[in-house]
This record gives structure tokens, C-alpha cells and sequence, in this order.
């Protein structure tokens, strides 16, 4: 069983702030993914440049990062598992569902020019592809 230890808040999408509990996003993403980043996951996107390579197309391994916004203070960082299709993703991740790891989580791109920016999160807990619309910078792409 992993460990993952509390670094940096990460998505709490239903609102009230970031959830800061012993599961956290950044920790587990840098462990899946192999992209040594840390801090608050919105922070990610700026640290990657000059280190690794950054994208709006997502591949396997690849981390996508989410915008730090108000209902998502310190921003949120899952890591693309498989493209479905264009559009669709399915991606592992930490605390999008406050404490808990989930895998194959469906992401869908929402953005008017299929860039990655905008894009919708299954909500297990309603087990519905999310209304809500979220901003990312993209995808950082693990050096191999």
C-alpha cells in the first residue's frame, strides 16, 4: 500500500477550498508519472518549462494541469492513463474526491478549439460526467 504524504492542497471541486488531508494530487501524481515537480499543482505548468516538455495534446504518462482557481485554490494534477478518443481521456489521480485515489477517471475536452484548456471530470460520487467546467494549462510530458 502506498503513502502519500501532505505537500500541497489540491482540487476540491465541490467548493469550501482545497482539501488537505494525507491523500494529496502533486505527490501521487509525481509518483506515477515520474515528473519531479513540487509545490501546489497549479505551480507545476511554470516549473516545467526548460525542464520538460509541455503540450496540448495528451499522451500516456502525461500530466495534466489544472488551473488554480477559486473553487480550486491550489490547482489540480491528474496522470493521463489512455486517450479515448479527441476529446476523452482517462486519467489516475489523487483527491479529486476529497482523500481518495481513483483510476480511470474520464476527462473530457470542452474547449472551443480542442486544446485542452476547458474540460469536464467524471464526479464518481454522482457517477456523472461533471457540469462544471475547469481551466488547464495542458499536459507535461515525462522525459523518456
Amino acid at each position: 500500500m502506498m503513502t502519500f504524504l501532505f505537500i500541497a492542497g489540491c482540487a476540491n471541486p465541490f467548493g469550501g477550498g482545497s482539501y488537505n488531508g494525507p491523500v494529496q494530487c502533486a505527490p501521487y501524481a509525481r509518483q506515477v508519472s515520474g515528473i519531479n515537480l513540487r509545490g501546489a499543482a497549479a505551480s507545476w505548468w511554470w516549473q516545467a518549462k526548460g525542464r520538460y516538455r509541455r503540450s496540448h495534446q495528451p499522451v500516456p504518462g502525461a500530466v495534466l494541469v489544472f488551473r488554480a482557481t477559486r473553487r480550486v485554490p491550489d490547482g489540480h494534477v491528474s496522470v493521463v492513463k489512455r486517450r479515448v478518443s479527441e476529446r476523452r481521456i482517462l486519467v489516475d489521480q489523487a483527491n479529486w474526491v476529497p482523500g481518495k485515489i481513483e483510476h480511470s477517471v474520464v476527462v473530457e475536452d470542452v474547449s472551443p478549439t480542442s486544446d485542452w484548456t476547458q474540460v469536464r471530470v467524471w464526479w464518481a460520487p454522482s457517477d456523472v460526467l461533471g457540469r462544471r467546467i475547469y481551466a488547464t494549462y495542458g499536459f507535461i510530458l515525462p522525459n523518456r
